[in-house]
């Protein structure tokens, strides 16, 4: 029989665009005291990742830390709203016990939202940074005032890298396909309608779906115990 230590997850989260490993401060230790491992990622040019976004050229420079991190994981489960979900699922599925999706932004959502080019002509890419409406109005309109100032002063231009994921092939049944995936719907968020959230759990497929009356952002650091209990089911 296994023994307690043996069947203990590591949770490994991973934040958003824009965003750090700080945006976890609230769930991390509600995990642990648990008795899981957690490890909250800056991923690379986010956080207090010392690296600048204008040195990342592909979606694999931007996931390199988690790459890197999973690589020496033999039997995990992680958890993460980043697009890096289905990427790290393709390349280590035999690290990953489950992934826990939740909602992804629409571009007409984006509000003042700025996206501008960078890198060079020959490899044009597009930097994304939240604006001061977007954050105020979409992802913290639930908070008092200075928390929405401390995320303004916390966040950090990103990219969503489509360029390169452009040029990249499907993921596969094979590998992606045979990691377990739960989506959580965030009913009241108002940076990503519900159909929108629907139309994604059809397009990638998911094992299970969990309906919450909360928006993410709110949920993570406000709520914690709510996505925590959701997790323990």
């Amino acid at each position: 029989m296994e023994s307690a230590k043996q069947l203990q997850v590591h949770i490994v989260l991973i934040h958003g665009a824009c965003h750090g490993a700080w945006s976890w401060y609230k769930l991390k230790p509600l995990l642990e005291a648990a008795d899981h491992r957690v490890t909250a990622l800056d991923l690379s040019a986010s956080g207090i990742d010392s690296r600048s976004l204008y040195e990342l050229r592909t979606f694999a420079d931007y996931t390199q830390p988690l790459i890197e991190l999973m690589a020496a994981f033999r039997r995990r489960k992680r958890l993460g709203p980043a697009m890096d979900d289905g990427f790290c699922g393709e390349r280590l599925v035999a690290e990953i016990k489950g992934c826990l999706y939740w909602e992804r932004t629409p571009a007409e959502e984006w509000l003042d939202t700025e996206f501008l080019t960078y890198g060079t002509p020959e490899q044009p890419l597009t930097s994304m940074f939240f604006g001061p409406n977007f954050v105020a109005s979409k992802l913290y309109q639930l908070y008092l005032f200075e928390d929405v100032a401390l995320a303004k002063m916390l966040l950090r231009p990103s990219s969503l890298f489509r360029e390169d994921l452009s040029r990249k092939s499907a993921f596969s049944k094979e590998r992606f396909g045979s990691v377990k995936r739960v989506y959580i719907v965030c009913t009241e968020d108002r940076a990503i309608p519900v159909n929108f959230q629907r139309w994604q759990i059809e397009t990638i497929g998911v094992a299970e779906v969990k309906e919450l009356r909360m928006l993410i952002i709110w949920l993570c650091s406000q709520s914690p115990y709510k996505f925590f209990n959701v997790y323990s089911r």
